[in-house]
């Protein structure tokens, strides 16, 4: 049976989405969405998206394989863009907030007149057990603690955005060899769940250069979660603004951590590119 498909990307972060309004399971499995997100033989996407019923108090419910068939707790330029999805879905129906239920929790995204989608991240989690992590005990914070990786010391700060994430700061993001070190600290047996992990180097207090390697996507142009987690990390050791940009390759995400209720909020764009049909 055929599939509609629509193609997104959220400064290069891209997705395909799948209108999944009818069933509470996704209708392809992660096998599935391991050929589909395959860039030479498939659609090429560093993901597959589901918009599901929703349950409980929200409107929608959101899930996502990545392109290694595992699953996250969410994924902040998927949310942008699965808002932009589910609008084009509604036509004059849409609403310019949703209440979206992920595994991280509830995800309120905001569609706004300038085409710009922002985001209502929730509240970081900063305790060692939430991460998770052994870098410290379970009720402690993880910030600037030695790590080992590659066979060079690192200092690294380590927040929840409903998933993992593992922040450095360097001198120059450039020179990072991604491709090598990223593995290494995703798989490394300090984080049970693996983990993601942003590469940061402030330009200011106020501006901040990334590179990131995505837990079961690999190198991706963006990560809206970790642009999140990274301008925490940056808080918490003094290296950044409350307000912050962080440009990634794909782009520049606004981000900011709210002093007075501690929640984090992403504004981007989020774009549709084609649609299509896919032979189930």
């Amino acid at each position: 049976m055929p599939i509609e498909f629509a193609k997104y990307h959220g400064l290069g972060n891209d997705f395909i989405l799948i209108d999944n309004r009818h069933s509470s399971e996704p209708v392809i499995t992660p096998e599935q969405a391991v050929d589909l997100c395959d860039r030479h033989f498939g659609i090429g996407a560093d993901g597959v998206i589901f918009a599901l019923p929703a349950q409980n108090d929200t409107d929608y419910t959101m899930r996502i394989f990545n392109s290694d068939g595992s699953e996250p707790e969410m994924c902040g330029n998927g949310i942008r863009s699965l808002a932009k999805f589910i609008a084009d879905l509604e036509g004059s129906e849409a609403k310019t907030q949703y209440r979206i239920h992920t595994l991280a929790g509830v995800i309120t995204p905001e569609l706004r007149s300038d085409g710009q989608v922002k985001v209502d991240m929730g509240v970081p989690r900063l305790l060692a057990a939430e991460i998770p992590t052994s870098l410290a005990a379970p009720d402690a914070k993880v910030i600037d603690v030695p790590i080992e990786v590659a066979d060079k010391s690192w200092s690294v700060t380590c927040v929840s955005m409903g998933n993992p994430h593992c922040i450095t700061f360097v001198e120059d993001v450039s020179a990072v060899a991604l491709e090598t070190v990223g593995p290494q600290f995703e798989h490394n047996k300090a984080f049970p769940q693996r983990t993601n992990t942003e590469f940061i180097q402030v330009v200011r207090s106020d501006y901040v250069k990334m590179r990131v390697w995505e837990r079961g996507a690999g190198v991706t142009l963006a990560c809206g979660t970790g642009a999140c987690a990274a301008v925490v990390a940056g808080v918490l050791v003094g290296k950044c603004d409350r307000a912050t940009a962080v440009e990634l390759p794909g782009g520049v995400l606004e981000i900011e951590w709210a002093e007075v209720s501690g929640r984090i909020y992403m504004t981007g764009p989020a774009q549709r590119v084609f649609t299509g049909c896919i032979s189930h």
